[in-house]
């Protein structure tokens, strides 16, 4: 480095800086600009192309262009800005000389030859001097504001309760094509089509954290009726034709829905206690199929039909991932006689009279109650997700309802053939002992596809079928259920779903033929 290229480095700084202004002007500048009120901190730049407020033609590019290139001390905005226009503060003015002079430093500190004169040595010595106590009420600032910041770190948390809330409205008609729809056990249900209805559901939840990583949340609900306000639950109302968003169907209403806590004792486990929850939020989940107020809205399609007779009531949940790797392991518990509401997802009991499929006991035993007592189940799933786009799950359900000891295997997958298109499939095999239709041992299936964005940007389109009873003591055919449907948003907090529901043999019988529903569904959450 030449001795004018100091001389000029030490000129043109100060034209780049802005400093062709008394200290007068610079001091007044400082006291309206303070430099901690800058949303943004600077960052260094390489090339002087990479400011996008400065071009060839400007009056200052060359000097920019030589100190940034040649010497490496010039800073810019994060936006990519140089913002030469401007006036600045001492404090930036500081900033920048202050990063020129060490990085003089560094060049001299390299050279095995004296570069430079006695004179701009004591012009530099001079420069650093006149702008020590900017320097060092800078660096006082910065002290200070990382004090701040690790106290606010240290104490930012505080207990919060969030309320969210989500209306379903649903208006739905259908209709059947034979003369009369029969229970499975020959009871006759209707010999006409039902009416049309409007049903709803509202919910509201009170979300409460006292550390930051727990959650306790109690949920009330109401609904417009209950399971059979809806044509696919009237006219099937046991093996999983309702529309899970009807239930808990609490008649207008209030009830408690839920009531849990869980937390985080030690590292990669999640730890549910609750007088009041479902052991389906927790297991058998699928990112296609499982969310009824989002995608389909068939009960057997949203979980394992015959995994979890009584999902519903007083119980724990262990959620294990270790390590945050690829497995996780969960297991629940849960004692249906701790639920505020039995009547809420019915499941394999049915809701109707002596007529439906019910797995009550032929005889001996009966429902003894407790936390510990019957009705009651346990269930383990282990997850395996290998890659972002496939996971698996193995389930096994076991338990005593109403005297009758069950044990349940399920599998549950899903497969994203690509970021807009997706499969999933569920598969079940149970064995229920001494029930009014004797020793069962029922299966289930379902499968489908997902597309995603299909039309309109955040829309969910998808078509699903299963059959969730598979028994020959249960009637003398097997239902199928089929659903389509198109989720399209309207904004963030409504989304407009049209459904249409096809259940042929209905509750395992031939001569109900086949039903057809069509539902408008509308979500508002807030």
């Amino acid at each position: 480095m030449r001795r004018r290229d100091f001389n000029w480095l030490y000129l043109i700084g100060a034209m780049t800086l802005c400093i062709p202004c008394s200290r007068d002007a610079i001091a007044q500048s400082a006291s309206t600009i303070p430099i901690l009120d800058q949303p943004n901190p600077m960052t260094q730049v390489t090339s002087v192309s990479q400011f996008s407020d400065v071009q060839p033609t400007d009056w200052a590019f060359g000097a920019l262009q030589a100190l940034v290139e040649r010497y490496g001390c010039i800073v810019g905005y994060p936006d990519r800005s140089y913002r030469g226009d401007r006036a600045l503060t001492r404090y930036e003015f500081a900033a920048g000389v202050n990063a020129c002079l060490n990085r003089i430093s560094e060049l001299l500190a390299a050279s095995t030859v004296n570069l430079v004169t006695k004179d701009d040595r004591l012009t530099l010595q001079k420069l650093q001097e006149e702008f020590a106590a900017e320097l060092a009420t800078l660096r006082g600032r910065v002290d200070a504001l990382e004090i701040r910041t690790a106290t606010l770190e240290r104490s930012q948390f505080s207990t919060t309760t969030r309320l969210t809330g989500q209306v379903i409205i649903a208006a739905n008609e259908g209709s059947f094509g034979s003369d009369r729809i029969i229970a499975p056990r020959g009871a006759v249900i209707t010999a006409s089509d039902p009416n049309a209805t409007v049903l709803y559901r509202t919910s509201f939840n009170l979300n409460t954290s006292f550390q930051g990583n727990d959650l306790l949340q109690v949920r009330l609900v109401t609904g417009s009726d209950r399971a059979t306000d809806n044509t696919a639950g009237f006219l099937e109302p046991n093996l999983g034709s309702v529309l899970d968003y009807s239930l808990p169907g609490t008649d207008g209403q209030i009830s408690l829905g839920r009531a849990y806590y869980t937390f985080t004792p030690v590292k990669d486990l999640n730890v549910t206690i609750g007088s009041l929850l479902s052991a389906l939020e927790f297991v058998d989940k699928n990112r296609y199929a499982n969310t009824s107020f989002r995608d389909f809205s068939t009960q057997a399609l949203v979980n394992n039909f015959i995994l979890a007779p009584r999902p519903v009531g007083a119980g724990a949940v262990l959620d294990w991932n270790p390590g945050k790797g690829a497995f996780k392991l969960r297991a629940v518990y849960v004692a249906a006689s701790g639920a505020a509401d039995l009547g809420e997802n019915q499941r394999l009991t049915g809701g109707g009279g002596a007529e439906d499929v019910r797995l009550f006991p032929t005889g001996g035993g009966g429902a003894t109650g407790g936390l510990f007592g019957d009705p009651y189940q346990g269930i383990i799933e282990l997850e395996y997700t290998p890659i972002q786009w496939f996971t698996a799950r193995l389930l096994y359900s076991s338990g005593r309802l109403f005297g009758s000891d069950f044990d349940v295997f399920g599998a549950n997958v899903e497969l994203a053939l690509s970021d807009r298109v997706g499969l999933f499939g569920r598969y079940g095999s149970a064995n229920y002992p001494n029930t009014t239709l004797g020793d069962i041992k029922p299966k289930y299936w379902s499968a489908g596809v997902v597309l995603q964005d299909l039309f309109v940007r955040g829309a969910l389109a998808g078509f699903g079928v299963g059959q969730p009873f598979i028994e020959a003591a249960a009637g003398n055919v097997t239902q199928t259920n089929f659903e389509a449907f198109y989720n399209f948003p309207i904004n963030d907090r409504i989304q407009v779903t049209p459904l249409i529901q096809v259940i042929t043999n209905a509750g395992n019988r031939n001569e109900n033929g086949t039903i057809i529903t069509g539902t408008l569904r509308t979500v508002f959450s807030f």
